[in-house]
This record gives structure tokens, C-alpha cells and sequence, in this order.
């Protein structure tokens, strides 16, 4: 089963990505480095709850 999981900018917390993701196999939140438009920088991205 394929679910949305949203991401979220560490630095000012905007919710800029979603991506699909197995909720299956997912034992840990996800980190992505991604750009975001309101930091105007690369920044990482956590997975929210």
C-alpha cells in the first residue's frame, strides 16, 4: 500500500514536498535535503506525522 507522506523544511518549517511512500517498510521518518522556495537555500526536509 502506497501512502502521501509530506515533507517539511527543518529551517522554517513550510510544508513544500510530498512524495509516495510504503508504510510497510518505513521503520523511520524520512530526511531529504531539497530546495526550499521560502529559505531560498538547499535545506533539509523531515517527514511529519
Amino acid at each position: 500500500m502506497t501512502t502521501k507522506t509530506i515533507l517539511a523544511c527543518t529551517d522554517c518549517g513550510s510544508r513544500n514536498y510530498s512524495v509516495p511512500s510504503n508504510a510497510n517498510r518505513q521503520t523511520d521518518r524520512l530526511e531529504v535535503k531539497k530546495f526550499c522556495r521560502y529559505c531560498n537555500a538547499h535545506t533539509v526536509h523531515k517527514q511529519t506525522v
